[in-house]
């Protein structure tokens, strides 16, 4: 679904150029949830931009197979519209705001325990909640690919673990194909069927790991006898 092959990026300010990638390959499989861990400002987030098509490589080739949707670090839900309507915003700004698609977009909704939220504004949901109907926004315009920038960095730690569960569950049950971008080892185990691990600046590819341990939910998968020794692994990959 997202190939990056030897790919390259370099910047430009008045201080001169940095690389931020160089020679970066790795890809994410349809159905398969990717997470790309690494140093701070090793360009994560750049890799992300990339990804979605906002930056184009210096050098390399990024190809994508589907329609991507962006979920970012805050829920950026709209305080002035209700959360029905937040959900509706994709379809309006793909030009998709049929009746067919609010169906299914309430649908969603409605199976992923929304269903008494709909007409609340953001402002009455509590955090997770609110991360859920930003997720549901996301995967209201059915795309085929999710791109998520460290989007539980703004909850606290009890609600991390509660909203990981959800949105693994949803993007599994959806049966949804993600690339999440986290400086967190143990969020990227419980939640990945992949870890790919970055170097410092210019970044590259360290290592990938399967992660087939465990059961599908991330709290389970935190409780398995694997999960610290591959934090141990993870963590002398990076050097910290």
């Amino acid at each position: 679904m997202l190939t990056f092959e030897n790919i390259s990026y370099t910047y430009h300010t008045k201080e001169g150029e940095t690389t931020a990638v160089k020679d970066l390959s790795f890809n994410v499989a349809k159905g398969e949830f990717v997470s790309v861990i690494g140093p701070s400002g090793c360009g994560k987030t750049t890799i992300l931009s990339l990804a979605a098509g906002l930056l184009a490589p210096s050098s390399g080739e990024v190809k994508r197979n589907g329609e991507f949707a962006y979920m970012l670090q805050r829920d950026a839900l709209f305080p002035w519209r209700t959360v029905e309507q937040n959900i509706f915003l994709p379809l309006e700004v793909k030009k998709r705001n049929t009746p067919e698609m609010r169906e299914k977009a309430v649908a969603l909704a409605v199976k992923y325990g929304l269903k008494d939220f709909l007409k609340k504004s953001p402002s009455q949901l509590s955090g997770g909640m609110r991360q859920r109907a930003a997720l549901i926004r996301t995967l209201a315009a059915e795309p085929e690919i999710l791109m998520l920038d460290e989007p539980f960095s703004a909850l606290d730690y009890q609600t991390r673990l509660e909203v990981c569960d959800d949105v693994q569950g949803i993007i599994k049950g959806e049966k949804k194909t993600a690339l999440l971008i986290t400086h967190d080892i143990s969020e990227a185990i419980a939640l990945s069927d992949k870890v790919v691990v970055l170097s410092a600046r210019p970044a590259h590819v360290v290592a990938e790991h399967a992660i087939t341990f465990g059961e599908s939910s991330p709290k389970k998968r935190r409780e398995c006898g694997e999960f610290a020794s591959t934090f141990e692994l993870l963590r002398k990959e990076l050097g910290i």
